[in-house]
């Protein structure tokens, strides 16, 4: 399958729910997941979303329609890493019924179409590429392990003055490194706390 066919995208899944973590938590937005990731978080939760396999390739006309009929406002793509995609088809055909658009990205790809709200969530062993520093609404930072405050600090230090500062605990650690996280942010208290409110919820 062409990659460059910005009708096509992989979906892994899509429903209508709510936003379980990062700023706009409580809010109800329709999910695009998108398969493909060259990433490899070794505690991410979707793994499932690594590959891609022929039956997931979708057109996004019927994607557009499933959420004009859920008459869902925003919309979130998430991954896998979804701008391995070129997705600046949806991204048009969304801006024409004013729906707001949300990305989840690492920013190890290229970006493409136009958003209005980007969640960055960089990692240290996959490069970033510079610019989505300048470009992020938020930056949310996954802590599994009190060395990952350093990380967080390192990413603070580059991103721009509006971004909004997150930090999630990895959710097979939440017990163990949440009393961290919260003494940290006690003492950088220009941290905000994210947490995966959704899986709290039993929502997808």
């Amino acid at each position: 399958m062409n990659k460059n066919n910005q009708n096509l995208l992989p979906v892994v899944e899509d429903f209508y729910s709510l936003q379980g973590e990062g700023y706009y938590t409580g809010t109800a937005a329709y999910f695009i997941r998108l398969a493909g990731c060259d990433v490899g978080c070794h505690w991410c939760d979707t793994k499932p979303s690594w590959h891609i396999f022929p039956f997931q390739w979708t057109n996004c006309d019927n994607i557009i329609q499933k959420i004009l009929t859920a008459k869902a406002k925003t919309v979130v793509v998430t991954g896998g890493e979804p701008f391995t995609y070129n997705l600046s088809y949806l991204s048009n055909e969304l801006e024409k019924y004013n729906i707001n658009k949300h990305i989840e990205t690492s920013g190890t790809e290229p970006i493409s179409g136009k958003w209005n709200w980007i969640s960055f969530s960089p990692k240290p062993w996959k490069k970033a590429l510079d610019y989505f520093f300048n470009i992020a609404n938020e930056l949310k930072i996954i802590i599994q392990n009190e060395e990952d405050f350093l990380w967080a600090e390192e990413c603070k230090s580059k991103v721009n003055a509006n971004c909004k500062l997150f930090l999630q605990p990895e959710w097979s650690s939440f017990n163990k490194i949440i009393p961290h996280i919260v003494e940290y942010i006690k003492k950088h208290d220009y941290w905000r706390i994210s947490i995966q409110t959704h899986k709290f919820m039993k929502i997808p």
